[in-house]
This record gives C-alpha cells, structure tokens and sequence, in this order.
C-alpha cells in the first residue's frame, strides 16, 4: 500500500503511461508547459478518485446522480482519497473575507460574546445578521454609488442615444417606456435638462402610469434608471446582468461603518481595550501576538484554536492579510495557500494532496517556508502530490515525475523519475535546468547600453493600499523588473503606474476568461479571418462557419460536450453523443477548404494553422501565439483546458498585437517551465530593442537576473512593505543591505554558465519553425 500505481494513462496527451509513484512522499510533477502534468495529476488520478468515490456510494444515492465518465486509463492501484488544493478562487460573495472562511471570526464573535462589554449575543457580531450588520451597507463595507458620466452622455439628446447603458438602447421597451412618461424632452441634450428632470431620470421611485396613444406601452411603471439598477445589484439570485449594471457605479466605503461591516451598537463592546473591528483589520500575524495577552477560562478555551489557525496562516506567508479582506479580492496563490491552511487542521490521514503550482506568486523566501508546510501535511501521514515548475521546490522533494519532452503531441511521455539527484542527470528540458546546464542569462550589450544611458521613467507619490507615498524611477527602453515579498506593494505600484501612464499596455493577473466556448483562434482575434478564407474557398455562408451560432451542433450548442451538473462535487463533461466533438452540424462539415473540414480546422495546430492559412492578418495572430511557446495547441483548443500558464500566455499575445511603447506585466513566468521563460525573455528583449519600456513584476531569480534594471520593494509585506529597499542593476541588488531578493541573485548571477545569447537564440529557434 506504499505505492500508487497506474496503468495505461491515455487521457489528454498521456501516451499510455504506466508508472509507480511512492506514497506518504512530498512528490513533484515537472515538466514543459502543456507536458501533461495536470492531466496525468488532476484528470487521471484525481478524477478517478472522484469517481470511485461516488461508485461507494448506496445504490439508492447513485440513482440520484449521473456517472461520471471513467478518465482514459486502464487501472490504478492502491488509489487513496484525494483532495484538490488549487488557485481556483473560494468564493465571489461579498460577504465571504478571510475571517468567515477560516472560521477565526466565529471563534472571535465568541470571544466577544462572553468577555465584550456591553455583553452581546454571538449573532450580534455577524454582519451577515440584521441584528450585527450596518444598516446603510447591510453587512457588506462598501456601498455602490452612481457615477453619472458612465451612465448618460449629456451632449446628445434621449432619443440620441444619451443612455450608456443597453439596457435601454434606442427602440428597446425601457426607452418606448420613458417617451411614454410624457416627463421629458425626447430631443433636447440631456445636458439642458433641469436638475428636477435629472434627479428624476437617474433617481425616480417606481411610478405607475399610462399612455394611451398607438405606439407606446399603455400601462406602465417608471422608475430612474440608477434606482431601477441599485434594485437589481440587492437581487441575490446572482444575476448575470448585474455584473454589467455594476459599471455604472462607483464603489466606495460605506460612509455609515466606515467599511467595518458593523453597526455602531456592535462596534461599540470592547475587549481589554478594543473592539471587535480594530482586531479584524490587524495584520493577522499581529492579531496572533494581540491575543497573547488575554486569560481566563474562556480564552483558555478559544485560545488553542485561533493560535493554530493564525499559526497556519502566518506558516503560509499570509500574515500580512487581515480578516477583514473580501475572499475574492485574493489572487489565486493567496487562496491556495489559505486552502493550505485549513487543511493543517484536519485530522484525517491516508488522504493525497494535489496541489497545482502552490510557489506561484510567492519570493523565494516565502516559497521555501510553503515547503514546510507541505512536508506537514506529508508527515501526518498523507501523500502530497504537487505541480511544479520551481527549480528549488523540485531539488527539496523527496521524488520526482518528469513529464515530456514536448508540450501537446510531443510530450506525454515519462522522461525522467526518481530523487532530485537522479533526474537531473538524466536529458530532459527539467533535467538540464535542475543541473544547472542550462541557465537565462541577461545580454549585457543591451543592459549596458539602456543603463549608461538611462531615461528615468517615474513614478510619484504611489500610495494605493500599503505603497508609503513613494517615488520611484524605473529605466526607459530598459526591461525593468518590479520584486519584492509577497504583499511587498509590488501589485500596488502597478495600479499606480497605470493610472499616471494610461496609455500603458497592461497584462495583469486577472481572469483570462477561459470559458467553455473561447477558443485561442478567437482571443487572439483570428477565428473571424479563418472563418472568411475558409468561407472563401469552400464557397459558403460565412456565418455557418461559427460553431456558437447556427452551424452549431444543435445537441450540444457548438461545445462538442454536454456538461453534467454534479451538484457538490462540480460539473462533469461527456462527449456529444451526436457531433461526436466536433462542434458542427454534418451539412456544415461537408464543406472542404484544402481538403480540410471546419473540424479539421480546430484540431489544426497553430503552427500548422500558420502554414496551412495565407490572410496576413490570421497569420500575425497565430504566429505571435508561437513566439510565446504555444504553437502546439489546437486552433479549437477549449480554453477552460489550458493550464493557466498556457491561458496567461494566451492573454500576453493577445496584449502584444496591440502597438504601444511602455508594457506592464505581472508574473508573467507564472505557469512556465524554465525552458518556456527562455522564449519569453527573448519576446520581452525583442520589445525592448524595438524601443519599448517593459516593467515586470516578478519573483522568478533567473528571470530577475536578466533584467537591465530592478527595483525592490519591502522590506516585509503588508504594513511592513510599501518602501523602495534598492534599485539598480541585478548585481546592485546583491550589495544591498535589507534586499531579500539580493540573497537568492548572488548564486543565480555567479552560476549562469549558458551564452549570454541564450534567450534570444532560443526565440529565434522558435520562430524559424
């Protein structure tokens, strides 16, 4: 039972692997972008727990749930109960903060409940209950306020089109509905409106009204615009049009609590001198220390439980947080090492923990205490089994699975298993960056040149979140890097710089928008040109080439799936029973262009697609998908199936088709494989050397020592971050007194034994094939 062993692994590009992995080990999935780590982790041994799992199950219970689709493998051996711990986010409610989904704020409205004075109920402390909530926000922080310029423009008249919103779009109801009111001036600028005539517009209760000329609605009722849409953002059912509404408004602080959720009667109990808000915005690691002080028999009996759930999370690198932070404002590492955290409190043993890239987003410092924790869990008794591109997370694990050597068609393969020492001396793309035979390395000529002859690109006074009202000077035409902590204000000082730079091309963290119908052909704005030279030379309707539209498979709706609602345990997919995958209708798929079918199209890599089609504009496209390293997806690739760093290196090519002169990124290298930073160094030097200004925040030390310039921020996170601590050169950083990142550079910068070309030979490699 020490071995998990599995058999004939075909799912995705797995390439019918058998293999054995130890159990109760902290092991390591390596390997490229798009190697088949996550298949072979998540969608083969994950999913097969899953499913066997629900097979346990009474017979009487399974008749109330679907089948899940056994994943493409012959057989695994020993397969123990498992548990995802991944970036997905935890929660999108409003109401869900750090507090609520660690339980450390139930066990403080405890505490508050018995030793507060005035003595409260515990449901007096929830902002989630009228009894605890603020009655202007309701238990939320914020409130949503109007912002008038996104919502009218007062140079045009109603029927115009002054309204922004298309909710009420020329001819719709809405508007057939004011012209009905009979209140205003249908042709008069908005702008020459009274004050009545606008506060009436924008704010109007519901009022009932008729209107019996032909044309318009006879019976009605008109309300403003902004209290028709504030009515529907307090709508719970989670609206999809409520997303859009929230546009037209601004959100702010509740003016009421200050954003401390609470009403004044709750604010007001204290406890050895504060009170429950002034806990709940400390950093968690002070809190930890605040707690310290009390005594007594009931602290006694809360204390144990909210010392190891702000141990954990302090363990983690999240003690610069608060509990007071909304669960969806974190990113995705920040949720996944709050994930972490919980399950340091479980008492359940045997299981195996799947992680996916748990270092992605932290220092190297912060990345090195993750590993302890990790080996905790390994210790109580359980397997961790972890996705990673982190040369150091893989030298610290106890046993290694390199997947390979590609990505796509050309991985899926096991190149390289065993302890650290034995894969890297093995020939995988994993094992000549583990050995260090390969190695980034900054160009010097170019570094040299932007350096001697500097151009300060400045910031001012950058104070968002915990950024102390600093300046700081980055280089023009320069690669520049951004490092620091985790929580060091790295982030913060992005949003400044776009906000005094707007023209700035930003690629941020935010969601990629991988949904089940975008496709890599259509984000990067090519599927529309495929679609007319397909169009072209098949002599069809253009519009029947669009599997979201009406040459769709009428089953499946053009997805090539049918999704199976699971309840609990998430949706499951199952091929089309009736296009078999392929999206279209068969009327559709009889139509050849080159001798290939719309289908045939889509299974198209986008290297083949680049030599398959001639519109220069398609071409471009594609061809800037394979300047980031992903020229071996699939045109019709789903992207709900890129891992994210193939989804982050989608949305960067995207951004880089748009012309402009200062680029802001943030981790780009999240997701990549060293192999694949190399290419991505050369496209950011390429920039440069056109003239570009690129600022990167960034945590990976290789990618670092090839900046022209860096900048740390720190020296902790949270309140003890915000300041510059240096700048400079990589090799600056090293003699810096307080640089953190300066200790991690001075080997990476004393090793580096590849050609100071490497990076962009590499490029270049690449953009010959």
């Amino acid at each position: 039972m020490s071995e998990l062993r599995v058999i004939g692994a075909r799912q995705n590009n797995l390439q019918d692997v058998t293999l054995t992995i130890p159990k109760h080990q902290f092991v390591v999935f390596s390997g490229v972008s798009g190697s088949g780590k996550s298949s072979l982790a998540f969608d083969t041994i994950f999913a097969e727990a899953q499913r066997e799992f629900l097979d346990s199950l009474s017979s009487y219970a399974r008749t109330s749930m679907p089948r899940i689709q056994k994943p493409d493998v012959d057989f695994i051996q020993n397969l123990s109960p498992c548990v995802v711990i991944n970036q997905a986010p935890l929660g999108r409610s409003p109401r869900s903060t750090v507090g609520t989904a660690t339980d450390v704020y139930s066990y403080l409205r405890l505490l508050y409940s018995r030793l507060g004075r005035p003595r409260m109920d515990a449901s007096d402390f929830s902002f989630n209950r009228p009894s605890g909530a603020c009655e202007s926000c309701r238990g939320l922080g914020f409130e949503m306020l109007p912002d008038m310029p996104r919502m009218l423009d007062k140079s045009k008249s109603l029927n115009q089109g002054a309204i922004l919103h298309k909710g009420w779009r020329l001819g719709s109801r809405s508007m057939n509905i004011i012209a009905a009111s009979g209140f205003f001036d249908m042709d008069l600028p908005v702008g020459q409106f009274s004050e009545v005539q606008v506060e009436l517009l924008l704010h109007s209760p519901s009022i009932r009204a008729s209107n019996e000329q032909p044309g318009y609605v006879q019976s009605f009722a008109f309300e403003g615009l902004f209290s028709k849409l504030s009515r529907r953002q307090q709508d719970r059912r989670g609206l999809k049009a409520n997303e859009y509404d929230a546009q037209f408004f601004d959100k702010h602080r509740c003016r009421s609590c200050g954003g401390a959720r609470l009403n004044a009667r709750t604010r007001s109990a204290m406890l050895a001198g504060c009170s429950i808000v002034d806990l709940v915005l400390m950093e968690l690691s002070d809190l930890r220390v605040w707690l310290q002080a009390l005594s007594g028999p009931v602290a006694e009996a809360l204390l144990p439980q909210l010392n190891r759930s702000l141990g954990a999370l302090c363990d983690v690198g999240l003690g610069y947080l608060n509990l007071s932070r909304a669960i969806g404002t974190l990113s995705g590492g920040e949720s996944q090492r709050l994930k972490i955290a919980r399950q340091l409190g479980s008492s359940l043993t045997e299981l195996i923990y799947i992680l996916d890239e748990p270092t992605r987003g932290l220092h190297p410092c912060d990345a090195l205490k993750l590993v302890a924790i990790l080996r905790q869990l390994r210790d109580k008794g359980n397997s961790v089994f972890v996705v990673e591109h982190d040369l150091e997370i893989m030298r610290l694990a106890d046993y290694l699975i390199d997947i390979g050597p590609g990505a796509g068609k050309a991985g899926g393969r096991i190149v390289g298993q065993g302890s650290p020492e034995v894969v890297q001396g093995m020939s995988s793309p994993t094992a000549h960056y583990l050995s260090g035979r390969k190695r980034l390395r900054r160009r010097d000529h170019c570094a040299k040149e932007a350096v001697t002859h500097r151009v300060p690109l400045v910031v001012r006074n950058a104070r968002t979140n915990n950024l102390r009202n600093i300046t700081v000077e980055f280089v023009e035409g320069a690669l520049n890097a951004l490092v620091g902590v985790s929580g060091s204000g790295k982030s913060s000082l992005l949003e400044d710089l776009t906000k005094q730079h707007p023209t700035s091309i930003v690629v941020d963290q935010s969601p990629v928008g991988r949904n089940s119908r975008s496709i890599p052909a259509t984000y990067v704005k090519a599927f529309g040109g495929i679609r007319r030279e397909f169009a072209r030379g098949s002599g069809m309707d253009p519009s029947l080439l669009s599997f979201n539209g009406k040459g769709g498979c009428e089953t499946c709706k053009g997805l090539g799936y049918v999704v199976i609602d699971m309840h609990f345990l998430g949706e499951v997919r199952d091929s089309c029973s009736t296009c078999h995958g392929k999206r279209y209708l068969p009327t559709v798929l009889k139509h050849k262009y080159g001798n290939k079918s719309m289908a045939d199209v889509l299974e198209m890599t986008i290297t083949e697609g680049v030599n398959f089609f001639s519109d220069v504009q398609v071409c471009r496209a594609l061809r800037i998908l394979v300047d980031v390293g992903l020229g071996y997806l699939a045109l019709g690739q789903p992207m709900s199936t890129l891992s994210g760093g193939e989804a982050q290196r989608v949305k960067l090519a995207s951004r880089l088709q748009e012309k402009g002169q200062l680029y802001l990124l943030d981790e780009p290298t999240a997701g990549l494989h060293a192999a694949d930073i190399a290419f991505l160094v050369g496209l950011l030097q390429r920039l440069v050397e056109k003239g570009n200004t690129v600022i990167v925040v960034e945590h990976h030390i290789d990618f670092i020592a090839c900046a022209d310039w860096v900048v740390e921020l720190g020296p902790g996170a949270g309140e003890s971050g915000g300041r510059v601590v240096a700048a400079g050169e990589p090799r600056d950083l090293v003699k810096a007194s307080g640089s953190k990142t300066g200790e991690f550079l001075a080997p990476a910068l004393s090793q580096q034994c590849v050609s100071a070309t490497y990076a962009v030979d590499a490029f270049d490699e690449l953009a010959r094939k």
